[in-house]
């Protein structure tokens, strides 16, 4: 279905092929930008013992948490897209047929993801550039931290977006030409945790043990075609 090659000047790419390297590169970077929870997480619990415990309060956890939490948003914004995770609050579209899906999702891309995110990148990087060539400080607490690290995040961030969005612009034409999404690089998701748990539980037997994972399993599948659409299609 979507072995087919890419037709480029001088070059053959497969199609299915470069799909999965961009998924996998956004990816990578999701899963990376996840471990900055454990550090948000640790600077927080801290910030509370010294507070209420040692009533010593850090000026500066405020701007260092923002900061990890915006940076972890902004990393996973390539991940959550190539995971086809983003909400989608039209019921409509999951009933419609996948080549209505890819005319309507190439539609939106264009249109709106493009210069949207286009933006992101040529606004960020010119509030990157302006806050180290000044060395700008949070303003919000006396002596706050550096912060030109965290808006070179931005474009950083903006410019692996667009990449997914180039990749996912690429699935629509696939399927616009075959009638069927192409497959994703899936990663391991709640439900699959839910079935490992069942798998192992001792208190159930194996029939009650399959039902309760064939019904998770069909409630996920349904909440995915509700919202999601494409992706499982």
């Amino acid at each position: 279905m979507c072995g087919q090659d890419l037709a480029i000047p001088g070059v053959r790419v497969n199609v299915q092929h470069l799909l999965m390297r961009i998924d996998a590169i956004s990816v990578w970077t999701g899963k990376a930008a996840a471990w900055l929870i454990i550090g948000l997480m640790v600077l927080v619990c801290g910030e509370v013992f010294k507070r209420y415990i040692l009533n010593m309060p850090t000026a500066w956890i405020f701007d260092a948490s923002n900061m990890l939490y915006g940076s972890l948003f902004m990393l996973a914004g390539a991940y959550a897209l190539a995971q086809n995770a983003h909400v989608r609050g039209d019921f409509i579209y999951s009933s419609l047929k996948p080549r209505t899906q890819a005319a309507l999702d190439l539609i939106l891309y264009i249109f709106f993801f493009l210069p949207g995110i286009a933006a992101l990148i040529y606004a960020g990087y010119d509030y990157a550039a302006l806050s180290w060539r000044i060395g700008e400080h949070s303003t919000v607490t006396a002596e706050g931290p550096p912060i030109y690290y965290f808006k070179t995040v931005i474009p950083i961030a903006g410019a692996l977006v667009i990449l997914q969005g180039l990749a996912e612009i690429l699935r629509c034409i696939v399927c616009l030409r075959t009638g069927a999404w192409p497959a994703r690089l899936k990663d391991v998701e709640e439900i699959d945790v839910v079935a490992e748990q069942l798998a192992h539980s001792e208190h159930l037997d194996e029939e009650t043990r399959e039902a309760a994972i064939e019904r998770a399993q069909d409630i996920d599948r349904a909440a995915r075609q509700r919202g999601l659409g494409g992706g499982e299609r």
